[in-house]
């Protein structure tokens, strides 16, 4: 599917009103040179790198994918010194554009081998930990991410506002559908069942716990530290009357309590941050009955990486995608045994590709609302989290378990795909 859009390929202005159209002011030897280290340290990646005055460096043996086009002398400066970072932020300014298909751009840069020597010590010192998410830092780092407004994300979500990775068992599915698709396929999991009582740990915009009360027969509390997504789930029980059997909790997932048939965590561990991994384990360990079901959907990575560095500036501050192992932690200590593993890592590839086009046809209200910078950011942000997914580089685990020693388990998958 192809995602490029004509408005970000547009000449402009850039921060210091100068034309990014070329100009006069020629690039210099050494920050030729420069670029085409930065080039080289990618492994000559399949696609086109122009400057301002029409140097170019162009792949061999390939036709370019696309051309990234740095329009000005700050713009190669901010990539030069901030890798990353400096590559988003000129994208956002308008400092650099993408001509051509950005997602698949993105892919081949993404594929590129890790940078050795001198250019991986730098990348490295590059790379941004995540910040901490202590109880007032996930807020925080909530606050930044999902307190944009709600229409916002609306813009370009489903009609669930469903902000995580859909399902599509029919390669032709609907966002809408498939988003259904993913509920359903959670609560097989978890074999939910009229009258169970399930925690939830972070809740969105409220859709899971409302499928799993209005459809399964279940008694959801979900907890959130989004003061407008619980905002909005609770006005909208009331409204449409299960809030009795659904109940929208501003706090902290540290501070559950209660007891439950099942637990439940969509998209949610990315903010927990490693460190806290055995205490949410211990979370769980408290609430759960003896025979009870749990279930954990997150990105993942499948060996130990930060988030983009830009990604976690600008985005998705705290963010960290763990890996299988690491996630271990939150089941070792309690002795939790696993169940089931699965990775919907083109599920999440296809999600992305529904929310780009809507994304581009909300265009104009979203520079009209947040600015054109915000709006580029954006872009960038969606359109690089599909080619993560497309390169490999992010996974999507979904991982069900129970404790060691129930017995009451089928015998079979079978119930999944009835």
């Amino acid at each position: 599917m192809t995602t490029s859009n004509p408005v970000f390929g547009k000449d402009r202005l850039d921060k210091r009103g100068t034309a990014s159209h070329p100009s006069k002011d020629r690039s210099r030897p050494h920050e030729r040179y420069l670029l085409r280290r930065v080039v080289a340290a990618m492994g000559s990646p399949c696609f086109t790198v122009a400057l301002w005055d029409g140097f170019l460096i162009s792949p061999e043996g390939a036709a370019p994918v696309g051309t990234v086009r740095i329009h000005n002398r700050l713009a190669l400066n901010q990539l030069l010194r901030q890798g990353d970072i400096g590559f988003g932020d000129a994208f956002s300014s308008g400092g650099i554009s993408v001509e051509g298909d950005l997602v698949a751009l993105l892919v081949a840069a993404f594929s590129a081998p890790e940078p050795r020597g001198i250019a991986g010590v730098v990348k490295r010192i590059q790379q941004r930990k995540p910040r901490a998410n202590t109880h007032d830092g996930s807020r925080e780092n909530i606050h930044h991410h999902y307190d944009i407004g709600n229409d916002f994300y609306r813009l370009w979500l489903d009609k669930e506002m469903q902000y995580t990775c859909a399902y599509f068992p029919e390669e032709e599915m609907t966002i809408e559908a498939a988003q259904q698709a993913k509920m359903d396929h959670i609560c097989r999991k978890l074999q939910l069942r009229p009258g169970d009582r399930v925690a939830e740990a972070g809740c969105g915009w409220g859709g899971l716990a409302r499928h799993m009360a209005l459809n399964y027969g279940a008694t959801v509390s979900s907890w959130n530290v989004s003061a407008e997504q619980v905002e909005y789930a609770s006005e909208r029980a009331k409204a449409e009357g299960y809030s009795d059997r659904v109940t929208y909790v501003l706090d902290d997932y540290r501070n559950i309590t209660g007891e439950y048939d099942a637990f439940v965590s969509v998209g949610m561990l990315e903010h927990v941050g490693r460190d806290n991994y055995p205490e949410l384990g211990s979370v769980v360990d408290r609430c759960l009955t003896q025979d009870g079901r749990a279930l954990v959907h997150t990105i993942g990575r499948n060996r130990p990486r930060l988030m983009n560095a830009w990604v976690e500036k600008r985005i998705f501050p705290g963010a960290y995608p763990p890996t299988l192992k690491e996630m271990m932690d939150i089941l070792e200590p309690q002795r939790f045994s696993v169940l089931d593993v699965e990775n919907l890592r083109l599920h999440y590839a296809q999600t992305l590709a529904h929310w780009l086009v809507r994304y581009d046809e909300a265009h104009d209200q979203v520079q009209g609302q947040f600015g054109e910078d915000f709006a580029r950011a954006w872009r960038l942000y969606l359109a690089g989290s599909q080619a993560a997914f497309l390169a490999g580089g992010l996974q999507l685990f979904q991982v069900l378990f129970t404790r060691e020693r129930n017995n009451d388990l089928l015998s079979s998958r079978e119930h999944l795909y009835r």
